[in-house]
């Protein structure tokens, strides 16, 4: 293939998203440490299919693939159609070589006639050395002096071209702070045009991120446009990452200003003084402060036409971001602080109608799961209804949502329904419980259904934030919260069991898991046994285990708790210094299945393995509340020369298991 054409099929790597990321090298060289190591990503919405965390397009790697050197040529779209309309020649080798070189002369002579070519030329070959992944810090960094060298003064005469705008990237990426923050400067005036760019809005979400001092000077760059730029479909990315990622709170502030109105727009922070900060820190509220009440309804109502506006454009994606979510958010706190009962009313329903559909968009971030929680908290029968039959087609990518499962939680909390919550919910969270027990928000969302807010599983912090509607439910919601706790619980147990007598063996041999399967055992309601035996069976095999990669389950300590706390019949109170046992679970039962299922051999070289304090609790249990024929079964495995070689031993808990077995005797 001519060497042209080759270059052509080189230039969709200069796209939108770079190069895909290659496996880095190994090398002995030192490898400069670069600013784009751990970028912070925007929370992703649930709506959305999940995303590889390598491929984002909220940055354009700069980098690119590793270069040896030699340049890249870009080729404009005018060439490309020659050289498209050129390959329906005569296949004549001699002709084909003097026309690509007659093609080669003419392109040459065409990037000579643009402005600054020779800089981009110049540019280009020192770019090639600076991007190289495996280069020392020391080397790298004299490119990028190089690189500033020749771009200094000319920035903002070439970062819109597209391949400009990857050199100026690489210099903000792997330059130090002085050369940073002079791009910065040269840039100053032209940052609303670089964020609608394809190509340099990349360039100005790192200077928002790399330049502190400069970031307050280019947000206000925005104001006055911030709703137009938010449904651009380049610049909406750069306010999201921005507002949600980079800013403080006044110069989130600066990007909300535009949100109130242009009246307010008059009293802006502008310039950016302590008392203004203050003040803008508090945003819509403080805006409001010491308003009268005709102005605070203009305020009020140019927020309200600003979101719908948003609303009624879903396609923009604008409604994902964070930016929004908090402009909805302080809209109706502010509502809910109007006296007027009537108008209340009147705007919370005019601004529920306007977002309604699309509350399933707002889950994922603080702001927009609060809003969604308080519009459930605060929404009539049909109104929650509607919010059900929004979210419902998300509830599992919900449940692994540090913020979503939140909307989960209240809606199990303050919906009196729960024929509507079982089928709508709790049969989607119940059918996916095999792979929420693997992660700690999807155990979350199991735990609330059997056991909602306790400590031993959700953090203080964490159960007061779902208690944040609890006021407002007291208000709204008829049913007494302990009927619908027991309603849901039992609404969930059928599903949940089965998930235990199926993969609940498996299931525990995982930290996590093993804690969900002793909750589900101990607080659901139905029958058990299935799921007894299943855990009781996977406890039957050979001891210890043949294959080192599989240790049995009693020689994994978080699988050999469960079984203990099972035997006890609940957990252990460090307040009263005694287990607590739950109605719902008979532990005599499992010990029952335990003797039946192991039988006497593996029971054995449990206790005389790393197993003494389960078989000590074994005992226990029939001592206590076993037949007559377990426990005279019991005596005969025990005898008097398995304590001696117990007594003998090395065995944890030895003392305690001896201490049982002659309790027994």
């Amino acid at each position: 293939m001519p060497a042209l054409q080759k270059n052509a099929k080189k230039r969709p790597a200069l796209s939108q998203g770079g190069p895909k990321a290659k496996k880095p090298h190994t090398s002995k060289q030192t490898i400069a440490p670069s600013s784009d190591e751990n970028v912070k990503k925007r929370r992703h919405p649930v709506t959305l299919p999940v995303k590889d965390p390598s491929d984002d397009g909220s940055e354009q790697d700069d980098g690119g693939d590793d270069v040896q050197g030699g340049e890249e040529i870009e080729v404009d779209a005018s060439e490309e159609n020659e050289m498209t309309a050129d390959s329906a020649l005569p296949k004549d080798p001699n002709a084909a070589r003097d026309s690509h070189k007659a093609q080669r002369v003419l392109q040459e002579q065409r990037r000579a006639a643009k402005p600054h070519s020779q800089l981009l030329a110049s540019a280009k070959r020192i770019w090639s050395l600076a991007r190289q992944k495996n280069i020392p810090s020391t080397e790298r960094q004299k490119h990028v002096r190089d690189l500033m060298d020749i771009v200094k003064g000319k920035v903002k005469d070439i970062v819109f071209k597209h391949d400009a705008s990857r050199i100026i990237q690489t210099i903000v990426k792997y330059g130090g702070q002085k050369e940073r923050d002079q791009i910065a400067r040269e840039l100053k005036g032209h940052y609303k045009d670089l964020a609608q760019s394809k190509y340099s809005k990349f360039l100005v979400t790192k200077l928002i991120r790399l330049c502190p001092t400069h970031r307050a000077s280019i947000l206000q760059e925005f104001q006055s446009n911030v709703m137009r730029l938010l449904l651009h479909r380049e610049a909406s990315s750069v306010l999201a990452d921005t507002f949600e990622l980079y800013a403080n709170a006044y110069e989130r502030t600066i990007l909300l200003q535009d949100f109130y109105g242009k009246e307010t727009a008059l009293f802006s922070t502008r310039r950016g003084t302590d008392e203004e900060k203050e003040i803008a820190k508090k945003g819509l509220r403080g805006v409001l402060e010491g308003l009268e009440a005709e102005r605070r309804k203009r305020v009020l109502a140019s927020l309200k036409e600003n979101l719908t506006t948003i609303f009624n454009n879903p396609d923009k994606g604008a409604i994902t971001h964070a930016i929004v979510h908090r402009a909805l958010w302080e809209y109706l706190t502010a509502v809910n602080d109007t006296e007027d009962q009537t108008e209340r009313e009147k705007l919370g329903r005019e601004i529920f109608e306007s977002c309604a559909d699309v509350l399933a968009e707002m889950v994922h971030t603080k702001d927009g799961s609060r809003v969604v929680r308080e519009l459930i908290a605060r929404g009539t029968a049909k109104d929650r209804k509607h919010i059900i039959k929004v979210i419902k087609p998300h509830v599992e990518r919900m449940c692994t949502d540090d913020e979503a499962q939140l909307v989960l939680f209240t809606a199990l909390d303050v919906i009196d329904d729960t024929k509507l919550t079982a089928k709508s919910l709790i049969s989607d969270i119940t059918s996916h419980a095999s792979s929420l027990a693997t992660s700690p928000q999807g155990r979350r969302s199991l735990f609330h259904l059997i056991v909602p807010r306790t400590r031993r599983h959700f953090t203080p912090a964490q159960i007061s934030v779902i208690a944040e509607t609890d006021d407002t439910r007291a208000k709204t919601s008829k049913k007494d919260n302990a009927v619908r706790e027991d309603e849901i619980r039992k609404a969930a147990s059928e599903g949940l069991l089965q998930f235990v007598a199926e993969k609940g063996a498996e299931i525990a041999r995982d930290t996590g898991g093993s804690l969900v399967v002793l909750e589900i055992l101990l607080y659901a309601e139905g029958d058990k046994s299935f799921a007894m035996k299943a855990l009781a069976d996977a406890l039957a095999s050979r001891y210890p285990s043949e294959d080192p990669a599989r240790p049995h389950p009693i020689d994994l300590p978080h699988t050999s708790r469960m079984y203990k706390s099972l035997l006890q019949g609940g957990h252990f109170s460090h307040s009263t210094k005694a287990v607590v046992r739950t109605s719902a679970f008979l532990p005599s039962e499992f010990a029952s299945i335990f003797l039946s299922a192991v039988g006497r051999d593996t029971t054995l070289s449990i206790a005389h393995g790393d197993g003494a304090f389960v078989v000590a609790e074994l005992l226990e249990r029939i001592r206590e509340e076993g037949s007559d024929e377990e426990r005279r079964m019991i005596r005969g495995w025990f005898d008097d020369a398995f304590v001696a070689r117990v007594k003998n031993s090395e065995v944890k808990g030895k003392n305690l298991l001896v201490e049982k077995i002659q309790a027994l005797q």
